[in-house]
């Protein structure tokens, strides 16, 4: 078994910012096997924060819309956090819904192709109050 490690940074607006990310994991992919000739694996995406997380999703409108819809529902950002009367950041409801939402994901790669769903995107969802610059980072395990 090898491990590879990767990163790349991505630029995010904050505020339930939703990034598609898929293309840029896919060459991280294509590089690698140029480079190893290794064709079946694991990929680990990670996101470096905590107040960023990824998922899957589809990577449509009405979704992108949803999402932060919900989001404000569930975890408000106008609430009286106890993140925010010890940081004084006004962040606490982006920590909470990293957390929720979560920092890594897992995908299998087939033939060079990671094995996602027609459907189905590899997104960022950066919900800090501030515009950001993430890491992200990519391990491959073959």
């Amino acid at each position: 078994m090898a491990v590879k490690n990767e990163k790349f940074l991505i630029q995010t607006r904050g505020f339930n910012d939703i990034i598609d990310i898929t293309l840029k994991v896919d060459d991280v992919i294509k590089n690698s096997i140029q480079i190893q000739d290794v064709k079946n694996g694991v990929i680990h995406i990670f996101a470096q924060g905590s107040t960023v997380s990824l998922t899957t999703l589809e990577y449509e409108p009405g979704l992108i819309k949803d999402i932060p819809e919900i989001l404000d529902e569930l975890i408000p950002q106008k609430r009286d956090y106890h993140h925010n009367k010890t940081w004084h950041d006004g962040n606490g409801y982006a920590h909470i819904r990293a957390a929720i939402m979560g920092s890594g994901i897992t995908v299998p790669y087939v033939n060079g192709q990671m094995e996602l769903g027609t459907y189905q995107q590899i997104v960022l969802m950066d919900f800090d109050n501030k515009p950001r610059t993430r890491s992200i980072i990519v391990q491959m395990i073959y």
